[in-house]
């Protein structure tokens, strides 16, 4: 009986699963899937999406295809441009055949043409290409600065959470050990053992433990925010990182470190790109001393009637061609002050150029030794970690002797406390030392 019961109670939550899931299909309705867990991201995924959601690399992205507009329309400018007219004039009539005061050849003049403009020097004189050219290259390569930028601030605040949600279980495993001294000191002050000053001591130390819980929590929440807003369109997503902290990584020699960030570094390329552009510049500016040669090709009619043929059977349409050579004879000197003035620039652009490649050089010997630093830091503090859980363990083992005060074992949790969220600063900033180290090599 008892058996059939049991089984009947089984059968019982599958048959009413059964029935929801069949009336969801009669009114057309899709049974609702079972809730998903948090997305967990890792650090790559977390800067793929930075770059997708980041707005200023979409800013930046924006101004990369203006740029590749400016190029086209400045190779569009050195080829031949057609156009149409088709115009009709209606003069007053006076009795003659020209009209009344209008220097027109009729009455009525159709005027219908097809029209081939050509600038020739554009096809031999090419700076203004080049240089649109140059500055897309100036915009493609501040794409890759918005990107190494926005990397910078996604690393910091990836590493933020994980350093926060190891505070956090450290701040859980101290209320634990704080509430654990709490029950000892009630214990012996029952036995007679202790005075019930250390339990008040105990309780103090257990509140002002609740108060680091609820703090960790806070900085946590805090830091999950400020990633989020990178990297989902709703800052309010449930996720998690993966904790990558304790990954053994080897900071890189610093000669391999600069090879490689030279090479593809986009501050350098930016500013070489820019060298380029001034260059062209000067050039482009040297063209006002140029004269101007166009040839234009007409092809169509101007005539009194709107027609093939006039009256007397002649082939109306016709074509023809005209060059025009405007040749520069004084403007002021302002054609010499422009040629002056890309000159300056391009010695700019060559100023700034060293200036970054000097910068970058001192980029990648600050964050090489940071890493480097950070990382002889980590063995220290993590040593020191291990000593102050022995330490306490002792100082607990000696209290529970009557060989030490209460004073002793609350002192020695706040230390194992700071020893350990210590090391976790520590993880944390070598991680972000050699995160940062390679994303200036462009490895990651």
């Amino acid at each position: 009986m008892n058996h059939c019961t049991s089984r009947s109670r089984l059968r019982m939550p599958l048959c009413l699963g059964l029935l929801a899931a069949l009336a969801c299909t009669a009114f057309g309705q899709t049974p609702a899937p079972p809730a998903a867990g948090p997305l967990t991201i890792d650090l790559q995924q977390a800067l793929s999406r930075a770059r997708q959601y980041g707005g200023q690399i979409q800013t930046a992205n924006l101004t990369l295809s203006q740029a590749t507009q400016d190029r086209v329309q400045a190779r569009a400018a050195a080829l031949p441009q057609a156009s149409a007219l088709s115009q009709y004039i209606h003069t007053q009539a006076n009795g003659t055949p020209s009209g009344a005061f209008v220097s027109n050849d009729g009455v009525h003049v159709f005027n219908d043409q097809g029209l081939v403009h050509q600038d020739v020097l554009p096809i031999f004189l090419r700076a203004e290409q080049q240089r649109a050219a140059a500055a897309e290259a100036v915009a493609r390569a501040k794409v890759d600065i918005a990107a190494r930028g926005v990397n910078a601030v996604v690393i910091q605040d990836f590493y933020a959470i994980a350093d926060a949600a190891r505070k956090l279980e450290n701040a859980t495993l101290s209320l634990t050990e704080a509430r654990q001294f709490l029950d000892i000191t009630q214990k012996q002050e029952t036995g007679g053992e202790v005075a019930h000053a250390d339990v008040v001591k105990a309780q103090i130390q257990l509140q002002q433990r609740q108060v680091d819980l609820n703090e960790a929590q806070t900085t946590l929440a805090k830091a999950k925010i400020s990633l989020a807003v990178l990297i989902f369109p709703d800052f309010q997503t449930d996720y998690t990182i993966k904790d990558d902290l304790e990954q053994a990584d080897v900071v890189p020699p610093l000669p391999e470190v600069r090879a490689q960030a030279v090479a593809i570094n986009p501050d350098v390329k930016a500013a070489s790109a820019a060298v380029d552009e001034a260059g062209y510049e000067v050039n482009v500016a040297h063209y006002g001393y140029l004269p101007t040669v166009a040839l234009d090709v007409f092809y169509g009619i101007n005539a009194n009637q709107f027609a093939i043929h006039n009256p007397d059977g002649q082939l109306l349409p016709g074509n023809v061609a005209q060059v025009t050579v405007n040749v520069p004879v004084w403007n002021w000197g302002a054609t010499k002050s422009k040629v002056t003035q890309a000159e300056l620039r391009r010695d700019q652009a060559q100023l700034e150029l060293k200036l970054t490649q000097r910068e970058l050089q001192a980029a990648l010997a600050s964050a090489h030794a940071e890493a480097e630093g950070a990382l002889g830091q980590v063995g220290f503090l993590r040593e020191s970690a291990n000593l102050a859980g022995e330490s306490l363990r002792l100082t607990l083992l000696r209290y529970q002797a009557g060989e030490a005060t209460a004073f002793e074992v609350t002192d020695a949790q706040s230390t194992v406390k700071q020893a350990r969220d210590a090391y976790d600063d520590g993880l944390a900033r070598y991680r972000i030392a050699l995160a940062s180290l390679r994303s200036l090599m462009g490895t990651l």
